[in-house]
């Protein structure tokens, strides 16, 4: 028997959403979603679940992530109850419930204490580069280091046991048997969807959108691999260097105009931003943007004596790195991705 909580209304008003209770089940928002199919009625049943508090469906479901909240719902709804939004709302909660150091919610919740550990993290940076008496050499072999050490630690420790408990929730707790073969066989969706995200395609005005992601994706992407792999503010190869110019131009551009589109509210996806969403396009912006300008003062000989360039943009990677890639917004790529190859599985079994 269904348990039902309450509080669940008042939780989720902490991650965005506080109109969903207007709803009157009408089935409007379903009717005009283009994801919508036998398997998967959005975004109705998560809305119902939700109203009626039953938190540990919502737990063991992949729906909220299925989603690509095209905004269809949101405007159809005759109650203004943002269905879309509401789905948004959920996959914060299920990022925070997946995550087992509990930062993901404090961060999701509180913008005071995201910004405390925004502070913290810079303090700490200043301090230990303060500590090396500002050596640029040192501060930058340094900062070489912790790149590849946070993203082996973030994955080893934080990333790689949510997905576990992810697993758990909508896989082993509500008892489906899988055999491990189904597992092998179906990776290959995984793989398919956390790199061409294609899914999105099935949202009636989302091409363009689909297309961004992708430059964005395969853009992030290729930057860490010459940031840390080539190591591109260390390197001397010219192909090299014009790669990792190409790739941070291509970051911030996208994510300028990700950020232009939040702020002018012009699609419906862009009405409703909560900290997390503008930490996310922003910090990815600055990242691209101040690897650029480091990269353009290595090459003048100007970063000795600027060596603040540089802190600044250790400052945002550190930021990225230990705050918004494990408990940010970041996630939403592995989470859904995953989602999908569940779902998948699910389908099989």
């Amino acid at each position: 028997m269904a348990k039902i909580n309450p509080d669940f209304a008042k939780e989720i008003f902490k991650y965005g959403n506080d109109d969903f209770n207007a709803c009157y089940n009408c089935g409007n928002c379903t009717a005009v979603c283009s994801l919508t199919d036998e398997h998967n009625s959005f975004p109705r049943k998560m809305v119902r679940a939700s109203v009626l508090g039953l938190d540990e469906k919502i737990t063991a479901s992949l729906d909220p992530w299925l989603c690509y909240y095209c905004g269809d719902c949101a405007t159809t709804c005759p109650r203004e109850a943002n269905p879309g939004e509401l789905m948004m709302s959920l996959r914060r909660w299920l990022t925070a419930k997946y995550d087992w150091t509990g930062l993901s919610g404090l961060l999701q919740k509180s913008l005071l204490f995201s910004l405390f550990a925004f502070i913290i993290t810079a303090i700490g940076v200043i301090y230990y580069s303060a500590s090396q008496n500002f050596n640029v050499e040192i501060i930058m072999h340094h900062g070489h280091l912790f790149e590849m050490l946070s993203i082996a630690s973030v994955f080893t420790f934080i990333i790689l046991p949510n997905l576990f408990r992810m697993w758990y929730f909508v896989i082993i707790k509500p008892g489906i048997k899988v055999k491990f073969m189904t597992y092998l066989k179906e990776f290959q969706d995984l793989l398919i969807h956390m790199f061409t995200q294609k899914r999105t395609l099935g949202c009636d005005d989302s091409q363009t959108r689909w297309f961004m992601h992708l430059i964005l994706v395969f853009g992030y992407l290729a930057l860490l691999f010459t940031t840390v792999v080539l190591d591109w503010f260390g390197t001397e190869n010219l192909f090299i260097i014009l790669l990792g110019y190409i790739e941070s131009v291509v970051i911030f551009i996208i994510t300028f105009i990700f950020v232009a589109g939040r702020i002018q509210k012009n699609k419906e996806v862009n009405k409703f931003s909560q900290p997390s969403d503008w930490f996310f396009v922003i910090w990815l912006f600055l990242l691209g943007f101040t690897a650029f300008i480091v990269r353009v003062f290595i090459d003048l000989d100007l970063i000795e004596n600027n060596i603040w360039m540089y802190l600044f943009h250790l400052i945002v990677l550190v930021q990225w790195a230990v705050i918004i890639v494990p408990f940010g917004k970041w996630t939403h790529f592995l989470y859904r991705s995953f989602a999908m190859y569940f779902d998948k599985i699910k389908q099989v079994v």
